[in-house]
């Protein structure tokens, strides 16, 4: 059977015909559909959402000690969050087969960062694969299971945004059930105390020295050989751009199989090549390598060492020219960056808290990381997910120091990254007797990559109804006193809220709480915010005075008309949040019913 797949689809697939029972994962782009397309197999698989990361790995090693094959899967920062665990479960090594997917970003089209994964196989010390296209993303996926119930340690699947995202043709076979393993306590494998660990690092060096003998004759490192004057080494997608740029006329050495590297077939490359050139993404790992064997090649010194290894970006490093193009005007090109949607509920929030002087906003990793920009102007930072509250908290304690510093910090994330890590730095708001404003931007689901359940939205992965937790009571329940829950549409409460916020010298929490705009209602929700989204509004344009004000809101709903001199709302975009109402000086703007 085959079948059109994206690498994440086919990763997916790749669980289910290898037997796994149970999957993991926090939303992120590139990675966020291998999961939810694992979940798509309820009968066979448990898929869950986990709070953050490390949570995902946490579950999956213990997954894996009871016996079932696991696998969890994340964006390439959130290996960062998973890096205890990771480097902990290679000394211990698994029961039932453990694959970690990390979804690496050269380019960084959705991320803070372009890190290169690869390095924390190589520091983790545990095997890795790299495919290069959606079939060997599913094969390798299986491959992945055996190798780490082989050698009885992680394997750390390397995804890069191409790959995960572009489609191909997946042959596919039926499952292969894998019964799970016994359970038996086993102190002397998992128990890490120092006394046991330190023989478990013993282990781990043994086990690299079977990996790269593996790494030497696997299959899934192959010599493509054609014209020896020229050679390239290379690994994943790089090694689908480089065929599309030399074609036949140049041999190649594939590598599948990337930690440890195979030095044997490197050498012997290297060695019948007359002009070797490395063509990898972001770091020399492989170049590195080639240059300790003792063998000149072109990398880093020919390719760019950031972004991504595009056909474009080869041709132009090696040939100094690119393929000819359509030629047009760039200055006619409008540019059209990023923004809050029509009715997105951090835009009244933002709207009020950009006419704050004094404050310093401490932001994260979400859709309101947005109001950054243009017309907001508000965020001054966004570091990691979880950091706004933790970060803020430094700032404030340095401004406190100051005796003539009126700054304060208002530090904002969202609801899913509050579940993820922003409880742990709330909690050190409080512990350490903080005057920040924390707020909390409930917008009743995970936006940013696409909606998915969190733990406050009611449901599961896969569609069980569960607990909600409740943010206002989590909050509370920490310590907290002064708790104040808002709806941000609401101009006039989110300045009151922020005006009673800033007048303590004491912790206090805001919680905004309105559905993003383009959430699937759950029957709860449809009761609780039963009048969202029925209205629209439109423009008066005998009363519209031309002053823009409304524009001024940013939503993208809005647009002026220069020749007219007058505002109009499309009323396809608009869900009648009513911002725009409250902020019109000559009330020129109402509501209309759906």
């Amino acid at each position: 059977m085959k079948k059109l797949m994206t690498g994440n689809e086919a990763i997916a697939r790749g669980a289910y015909e290898a037997g796994v029972r149970y999957a993991s994962a926090y939303p992120g782009t590139p990675s966020t559909e291998i999961l939810e397309n694992i979940a798509l197999y309820k009968e066979n698989i448990v898929a869950e959402w986990a709070v953050n990361e490390k949570v995902a790995l946490e579950t999956a090693i213990g997954a894996s000690m009871a016996g079932a094959r696991a696998i969890a899967s994340m964006k390439h920062v959130g290996v960062n969050v998973a890096a205890d665990p990771l480097f902990t479960v290679a000394y211990t090594g698994v029961y039932g087969g453990l694959v970690l997917v990390s979804a690496d970003e050269p380019g960084q089209h959705s991320s803070q960062n372009e890190q290169d994964n690869r390095n924390y196989a190589k520091s983790a010390k545990i095997p890795m694969l790299e495919p290069s296209d959606s079939q060997e993303s599913k094969d390798m996926t299986k491959t992945a299971l055996e190798l780490s119930e082989k050698y009885d340690t992680p394997v750390l699947l390397r995804m890069t945004t191409r790959v995960c995202h572009s489609k191909a043709i997946v042959e596919c076979v039926e499952r292969e059930e894998k019964e799970i393993i016994p359970y038996k306590k086993d102190i002397n494998k998992y128990v890490t105390v120092p006394a046991i660990a330190r023989k478990l690092r013993a282990k781990v060096e043994e086990r690299q020295h079977k990996l790269l003998e593996f790494s030497n004759t696997t299959k899934l490192n192959f010599f493509e050989w054609n014209d020896t004057a020229v050679g390239v080494i290379t690994s994943g997608v790089c090694y689908s751009y480089a065929k599309e740029v030399f074609g036949n006329t140049v041999s190649y050495l594939k590598l599948g199989f990337t930690q440890p590297l195979p030095t044997e077939k490197i050498s012997e490359f290297c060695s019948k090549i007359e002009k070797v050139y490395v063509i990898e993404e972001n770091d020399p790992y492989i170049e590195e390598q080639v240059k300790i064997l003792g063998f000149e090649c072109f990398g880093k010194n020919t390719f760019p060492p950031f972004g991504e290894m595009l056909p474009e970006v080869i041709r132009a490093s090696v040939f100094g020219e690119t393929l000819p193009t359509v030629e047009y005007d760039e200055k006619e090109v409008v540019s059209r960056p990023p923004t809050l949607c029509a009715g997105c509920p951090h835009r009244g929030f933002y709207y009020e808290l950009g006419k704050r002087k004094n404050v310093l906003v401490s932001g994260d990793i979400g859709c309101y990381s947005l109001a950054f920009a243009e017309p907001y102007n508000c965020t001054d930072h966004n570091i990691c997910m979880g950091a706004s509250m933790s970060v803020g908290h430094g700032a404030q304690k340095v401004f406190n120091m100051q005796q003539d510093s009126k700054m304060r910090v208002v530090s904002c994330l969202g609801d899913s990254t509050f579940f993820h890590t922003g409880i742990n730095s709330l909690m050190n708001v409080l512990y350490n007797n903080s005057n920040t404003v924390n707020v909390i931007l409930d917008n009743r689901i995970t936006g940013m990559t696409g909606h998915q359940e969190n733990p406050g939205s009611g449901y599961s992965l896969q569609g069980d109804k569960t607990v909600i937790l409740d943010i206002e009571k989590i909050v509370k329940g920490i310590g907290f006193n002064n708790v104040a829950v808002i709806n941000p549409n609401d101009l006039k409460a989110v300045k009151t809220a922020l005006d009673w916020a800033l007048a303590l010298d004491e912790p206090s929490v805001i919680i905004t709480r309105w559905p993003c705009v383009l959430k699937k209602f759950s029957p709860e929700d449809k009761e609780e915010f039963k009048d969202a989204f029925k209205t629209y509004c439109a423009v008066d344009t005998e009363k519209c005075i031309g002053c823009k004000a409304c524009t001024r809101t940013g939503c993208p709903a809005i647009s002026f008309d220069k020749s007219e001199k007058k505002s109009f709302i499309d009323k396809n975009s608009c869900v009648g949040c009513e911002v725009c109402v409250q902020v019109c000086p000559v009330n020129a703007i109402g509501k209309v019913e759906a």
